[in-house]
């Protein structure tokens, strides 16, 4: 029984690796990826519950892989990811024709429920094993690693603890292999992704120590990828030992992805970020004397509940 798998991504880039990892999954149960979601038997859809423009999108890209239930060969359409981790009760009643929500804390029920319908062979043997990812869409060559989930950060603005829960890091020998698989997938270049890099390995509590820095010695060391590029990094974990690795290592590229949201220390305030205006300045210009030429990278929020015209022209001569 041949069974294609379709899956529509939304939201972010640690979206993406989900997504590889579920069709690897289903891969090794035999089915088939299709990037044309018209030609799949199963459509699975990776939700974003980050903000309403991006829940009226996932909720637009259920319905559509419904319809295919009716015009193409679908069988099943399966809701994942953030949105349905966080509002899993209210779509079931809402949507009826999708056959099956599963919350980011529930993929481990996907193969059974997907057996269960008649949907995958259980003894199924793929002709060649996926490995942990399956490229699905983008760039070949440019590939995200994810190196932890969830997040500790309470910003006010922010509801991604509610939807993935607390940060814990990947074992950095997981990683590393993973980080192989990829190279050998053809990447060559890996941007690390979390929701915030500077926290990875903050929670090991081995004895070991080990943080951002060891990690990237490790992937420096254990595989030849070209570029290696650092996104959603908070300016606190900023250390100098990580900061003189990116200006003596040219494979970890002097690029910061770094969120500031905001340049006013009342609006900061508010949305309960640990900086200030005076320490984002003071970050800054030590990243600058200690790598130059870095790129910085950032995201502002404007319209946050209390923000002033005054608050507003701060973050625009801020930015200036």
């Amino acid at each position: 029984m041949e069974v294609k798998i379709g899956i529509v991504t939304l939201g972010c880039d640690k979206n993406t690796v989900d997504s590889e990892r579920y069709v690897a999954q289903l891969a090794d149960r035999g089915a088939t990826y299709t990037p044309d979601v018209a030609e799949a038997d199963v459509i699975l859809v990776n939700t974003c519950g980050f903000i309403d423009a991006a829940k009226r999108e996932s909720i637009d890209a259920l319905l559509d892989a419904a319809r295919l239930k009716d015009e193409g060969r679908c069988r099943a359409v399966v809701g994942v990811g953030c949105m349905v981790q966080r509002h899993k009760a209210e779509l079931a009643e809402a949507l009826p024709e999708i056959d099956l929500f599963l919350g980011a804390a529930e993929m481990d029920r996907l193969l059974p429920e997907l057996e269960e319908r008649g949907l995958l062979d259980a003894d199924a043997i793929p002709a060649v094993h996926p490995g942990v990812r399956l490229f699905t869409a983008g760039l070949p060559h440019v590939r995200y690693l994810k190196i932890s989930e969830g997040c500790d950060h309470g910003c006010a603005f922010c509801a991604i603890p509610l939807m993935r829960g607390k940060h814990r890091s990947f074992a950095l020998d997981d990683v590393v292999r993973e980080a192989q698989l990829l190279e050998a997938q053809g990447a060559r270049e890996l941007n690390l992704v979390a929701q915030d890099l500077a926290h990875y390995g903050r929670d090991v509590r081995d004895g070991s120590g080990i943080g951002l820095p060891d990690l990237l010695e490790a992937l420096v060391r254990d595989t030849t990828v070209p570029w290696i590029r650092l996104l959603y990094l908070y300016s606190a974990g900023l250390t100098p030992r990580l900061l003189d690795l990116m200006a003596r290592e040219p494979r970890i590229l002097p690029y910061l992805d770094m969120p500031m949201q905001h340049a006013s220390d009342a609006v900061l305030a508010r949305m309960r970020r640990p900086e200030r205006q005076r320490t984002i300045r003071e970050k800054l210009r030590r990243i600058r004397d200690v790598v130059p030429g870095v790129a910085v990278r950032t995201t502002c929020i404007v319209g946050f509940p209390g923000e002033t015209d005054e608050d507003f022209e701060t973050l625009l001569r801020f930015l200036g």
